[in-house]
């Protein structure tokens, strides 16, 4: 066999980019959840349509997560390390998740009043998520990748903030005490929403670092 051979087989094998078009329909299902999200927040009174469609998301990024599993299992050479793949995707379906457990809760405590924080925080993760999804569908480009994971860790600090503000004004005067229970756990999921999309965008930076 003549020198090289091996490797140039293996050069002529095509890699399969399609993991590209799996990252861009999971992002495309967080920003859908997001949004669904703010919008109920918004208007309280149609919480259970909410919590339906954001289920109805999060099924269908469940359905995208398993075909980057089947399509890693059949790809013998990937655009990306297997490992930076697999852990992208999980750290997309991690928010589309999040935010349906966000949803559930607010179900489970049956929430309907519209509470400012909880909006604002909403609005903030929207607009995290907004900026996540413009960054994986420009992966490949590490300058506008580097710009937006800048925009999300901005997001992440105002939404600290936010959270702060809203934890203290939950204990002032004197609350009902379930109360302060149901909405601070309202608060952490979307606190938590928003920390995991700043990790998501930093998963990102990393990887089109490594390849541009």
């Amino acid at each position: 066999m003549p020198p090289h051979a091996n490797t140039l087989h293996v050069r002529l094998i095509p890699r399969d980019e399609g993991f590209f078009t799996l990252f861009n329909q999971l992002a495309a299902k967080m920003k859908q959840a997001a949004e669904l999200l703010h919008e109920m927040f918004s208007g309280p009174d149609r919480l259970e349509y909410y919590v339906t469609e954001i289920k109805k998301v999060e099924h269908d990024a469940d359905a995208v997560i398993a075909e980057v599993g089947t399509r890693l299992d059949r790809s013998f050479i990937t655009p990306l390390d297997r490992e930076d793949i697999y852990r992208l995707a999980q750290e997309l379906d991690t928010i589309t998740d999040l935010i349906d457990g966000t949803a559930r809760r607010a179900k489970m405590f049956k929430l309907r009043e519209i509470r400012p924080y909880a909006v604002r925080l909403a609005n903030i993760l929207q607009e995290s998520v907004n900026e996540l999804e413009q960054s994986v569908r420009t992966v490949k480009d590490r300058k506008t990748v580097t710009r937006h994971t800048m925009a999300v860790k901005k997001c992440e600090e105002e939404g600290d903030a936010v959270y702060a503000e809203a934890i203290g004004a939950l204990f002032q005067g004197t609350p009902d005490p379930i109360d302060v229970i149901k909405w601070k756990e309202i608060y952490d999921t979307l606190e938590n929403a928003l920390d995991r999309c700043q990790s998501a965008s930093i998963v990102l930076e990393s990887i089109s670092l490594k390849n541009s």
